[in-house]
């Protein structure tokens, strides 16, 4: 209960920063707000300790999923699903890769139940708690939209690409020799999360 605390709170800190670069920005409009939750500690009761938060009235809505396989078309195609994603990506570039808020829903701009994704190692002693493979799973899956334009965030698949596109590029121009052979392979074997972290 502390850490879904903690992970949810923490999330409302991004988002908070996130807001104060967003709305000042013509045309972008309302943000998506991580609601608050408190721990209480109830002494006198059999269940010691409850979370507390605003009720969201309304449809809810899981604008990202957390294994980033299910294709939901109001996250896709509704403005705050967009911003949901355009603060995924926000976030994810803000941090050079190392965190991601995922699992966001709730009603209209109000979300809550949030999870964080780190690398292994953390980011800056914090730890989430949802599997890295999320972080992976939206780096190979987020398209960008015009929020993500207007906050001038880098397009993950153009990154992407040219990492991609390099190690080629390098095996064309360099001198054929034994040694390089030997690099090069092994360059375009290693995983795309250990070439995508360096960002």
């Amino acid at each position: 209960v502390m850490q879904e605390c903690y992970v949810q709170n923490t999330a409302r800190e991004y988002a908070k920063i996130y807001a104060a670069e967003a709305e000042p920005l013509e045309g972008f409009g309302q943000v998506p707000e991580i609601i608050p939750i408190f721990l209480v500690h109830r002494p006198a009761n059999n269940i010691p300790y409850a979370t507390v938060e605003e009720e969201l009235v309304g449809e809810f809505v899981k604008y990202s999923v957390r294994d980033g396989k299910e294709i939901n078309f109001l996250r896709r195609d509704s403005e705050a699903g967009q911003k949901c994603c355009t603060f995924q990506h926000w976030v994810y570039e803000k941090t050079n890769g190392s965190l991601l808020v995922t699992d966001l829903q709730g009603v209209g701009m109000k979300l809550t139940d949030v999870g964080i994704a780190t690398l292994a190692k953390g980011y800056k002693g914090f730890k989430g708690n949802c599997s890295i493979s999320f972080i992976e799973q939206f780096r190979a899956l987020h398209q960008c939209n015009k929020y993500c334009e207007m906050l001038g965030l880098n397009s993950l698949q153009t990154a992407h690409q040219k990492q991609r596109k390099a190690p080629s590029m390098k095996s064309k121009t360099l001198p054929n020799s034994s040694a390089i052979k030997k690099v090069v392979p092994k360059k375009a074997r290693e995983p795309r999360g250990f070439i995508s972290s360096e960002h």
